[in-house]
């Protein structure tokens, strides 16, 4: 079975600080021996309206601004900040990508040429986008499902297949709360993607918002081959993302099963192993 890619989100929880954004891609790579990182790309002005840019934050414990598109532009790295991450995830040796919400925000991150772009739940309808991704970009599209009906997932698969796209194509099982109770997770989703669409798209993953690290193993066992997990220093830091992300030491064992697990799906390549062998020979019942 395919080794699990795993991608440790920091989303925004690097608090718009450079330097924690530097520490969590070091301590991804070398500590929790992830295989990507990856961030968001907002153009906030064009994706909130007026009336919600001057709002407040609808939770201001969490708010790092006046109002929430305050918040939202302190939270924000600028498209020269993220070729820095992404020089610095090259010079460590870890896999950088980003997420885009608006049109604006993925023709500044195709620019750097990563070789994945993920377009979050909430904006997988965006056809306009999606659109200049498929003609421009020419990287892997990833795509989370969240909040997305099964018509709208068939609705999505066939615009990548019209626009011959469809086997750069990553689809991700996931539902959107933070955090997801375990029995809304739905892991079985997995299973209608790959039966409905392995043969038609690149690879399926899952994107997960729960809290512990058993139902990823579960999701690698049903077959998605991208986990995905969001990821902080500290699980108590102001934002709303930090209480549904991993910390270190969580992602590092999620690594590591993810890896152990992978050995351990295979099938005997003999009726008794050489291990039991030596075992045989000396406990087997002797008629």
């Amino acid at each position: 079975m395919k080794e699990a890619r795993v991608i440790a989100e920091i989303g925004c929880n690097h608090k718009g600080d450079m330097e924690i954004a530097k520490e969590l891609i070091q301590m991804a790579k070398v500590f929790c021996k992830a295989d990507i990182v990856k961030f968001q790309k907002r153009s906030n002005k064009e994706l909130l309206t007026q009336e919600q840019y001057d709002a407040p934050h609808p939770n201001p414990m969490h708010s790092y601004g006046e109002t929430y598109g305050e918040h939202r532009e302190f939270l924000e790295f600028s498209v020269e900040q993220h070729k820095e991450l992404q020089d610095y995830c090259n010079e460590i040796g870890i896999e950088y990508s980003t997420s885009v919400w608006d049109l604006t925000s993925a023709k500044e991150v195709a620019s750097l040429k990563p070789q994945l772009i993920k377009i979050p739940s909430a904006c997988n309808n965006n056809f306009e986008m999606l659109e200049w991704l498929a003609k421009n970009y020419q990287g892997e599209i990833h795509v989370s499902t969240g909040m997305t009906t099964k018509d709208e997932i068939e609705d999505l698969i066939q615009f990548f297949i019209k626009h011959d796209r469809n086997k750069d194509l990553v689809v991700y099982n996931c539902t959107s709360g933070y955090p997801v109770p375990f029995e809304d997770i739905c892991l079985l989703e997995i299973r209608t993607l790959i039966d409905k669409y392995a043969n038609k798209v690149k690879e399926i993953g899952f994107s997960g918002h729960h809290l512990g690290i058993a139902v990823d193993i579960a999701a690698y066992t049903l077959g998605a081959t991208y986990i995905e997990r969001h990821y902080t220093l500290d699980r108590t830091w102001k934002g709303t993302d930090h209480s549904a992300s991993l910390e270190p030491d969580g992602l590092r064992r999620l690594c590591r099963d993810l890896k152990a697990v992978n050995k351990a799906l295979t099938y005997k390549n003999k009726d008794i192993l050489d291990i039991e062998q030596v075992q045989r020979d000396k406990l087997k019942y002797r008629k």
